[in-house]
């Protein structure tokens, strides 16, 4: 398989188990990512979490806040940089429902991912939007 075509497999993975986590497991979105102390994320809510240990708290708490949520990405655009690394980028679209009950919807907002090959696993190391 194409770097290309398994980073698109590796997207697709990241974005079900963004699901997952928005409507309460996180479980998934832990096993996506790199366990390293570079990886990175910037959540549309602010702020950034750097290292491991943060991002897991990020997600962790995340899907304790929201509900009845679907996101996916549009317009993908895959960059390898490398056999090991590669980049993405797009739109995110969806909604979300707060624990306010309020429902929050977005379109177009864009959306920057790094994967990087582990033990021959893509994992993401960088998500930003």
């Amino acid at each position: 398989m194409a770097v290309e075509d398994e980073i698109r497999q590796a997207s697709e993975q990241f974005y079900e188990a963004l699901n997952r986590m928005l409507n309460g497991d996180p479980e998934p979105m832990l096993e996506v990512w790199s366990h390293g102390s570079d990886v990175a994320t910037m959540h549309p809510t602010g702020g950034r979490q750097i290292g491991w240990e943060e991002v897991r708290a990020s997600w962790e708490q995340g899907a304790q806040g929201v509900s009845e949520a679907k996101v996916s990405m549009e317009d993908l655009v895959v960059v390898p940089l490398s056999d090991d690394v590669a980049y993405t980028l797009g739109t995110e679209q969806g909604q979300i429902r707060t624990l306010g009950e309020e429902t929050v919807s977005f379109d177009q907002q864009r959306v920057t991912n790094i994967y990087r090959r582990e033990e021959g696993e893509w994992k993401m190391v960088l998500h930003h939007n």
